[in-house]
């Protein structure tokens, strides 16, 4: 290190341990105390402190703003934590509550059946998109199962019994070309028969036998009637999507849908009916 490096800087540090000693000698003495070299030093002083003091106050802020946010984001954290447990919460209450309506619905439909039925689960189906037969499994054993009873559930009816092995039962599905069934249109009693189409590309039904002159609109309900002692009066079975009148010729020809959503099927009623010995009911009340 020469010479002149050392002189500059012993010069530095004397001057800077000078410069805030008279800085604060200057403001710390009374004004008629000051002299030149003080006054100047006061004016030099204040832009400096000035700049200073808003520097100070700039980084304090920062810091403050930068803590702050770090709390915000460890409550935002905790509250998310929280809200997505409650949304969770929400959901099984939603799906508790879901199942609990469809219980209630199907307690309702055996006691409107006025008559024994068996509770069944479906357990699987055939690969087409648009299956015709299900097979489902008794809640309970009941030998008195055979084929040709009724299937219904909670949307209407389902389809017959076609085969039994134990306690596995195929279901012929209404919307296959081999099932039919009596029905009557629920908002002006006109009659007609529900067959199935096999229809691959969708559930739909055909509504045979209705009469050219009977009313039949898009959107009426069609209710089994009772006839043949198959199924239990008043049933939903279809709702009509297709009314075509024709000039000539005894029926009308009438398209319809199924009131079960069968891609949704989980859980049926078999009727345990007595088809060689009843007697007409009263309309049965299901949910279309």
């Amino acid at each position: 290190m020469g010479p002149f490096r050392r002189i500059r800087d012993t010069f530095l540090v004397v001057l800077l341990v000078a410069v805030p000693f008279f800085f604060l000698r200057g403001s710390i003495r009374h004004p008629e105390e000051m002299h030149v070299i003080d006054r100047t030093l006061m004016v030099l002083s204040t832009p400096v402190e000035y700049v200073a003091s808003a520097l100070a106050r700039g980084v304090s802020s920062l810091i403050g703003d930068y803590v702050w946010l770090v709390d915000v984001k460890a409550d935002n954290n905790k509250l998310s934590y929280a809200n997505a447990q409650l949304r969770a919460r929400v959901s099984e209450l939603v799906a508790v509550e879901a199942e609990n309506k469809h219980l209630r619905n199907t307690l309702g439909l055996r006691d409107a059946l006025r008559g024994e039925a068996v509770s069944a689960v479906v357990v699987s189906k055939n690969t087409t998109n648009y299956f015709r037969v299900t097979r489902v499994t008794l809640d309970t054993a009941s030998p008195g199962v055979k084929p040709n009873l009724p299937v219904v559930a909670v949307g209407g009816v389902v389809g017959t019994v076609q085969r039994v092995a134990g306690e596995k039962i195929d279901v012929q599905l209404a919307v296959d070309s081999g099932f039919g069934v009596d029905v009557q249109v629920e908002r002006t009693g006109a009659r007609g028969f529900v067959r199935g189409t096999g229809n691959e590309g969708q559930y739909a039904v055909q509504v045979e036998f209705v009469q050219r002159d009977d009313e039949v609109d898009v959107g009426d309900l069609l209710l089994t009637s009772g006839y043949g002692c198959r199924f239990p009066k008043g049933i939903a079975v279809a709702r009509v999507t297709k009314v075509v009148r024709k000039e000539f010729g005894i029926y009308q020809r009438v398209e319809a849908k199924p009131t079960v959503d069968f891609s949704r099927l989980d859980e049926v009623l078999i009727v345990m009916n007595d088809q060689d010995n009843c007697t007409p009911e009263k309309p049965v009340e299901t949910a279309p």
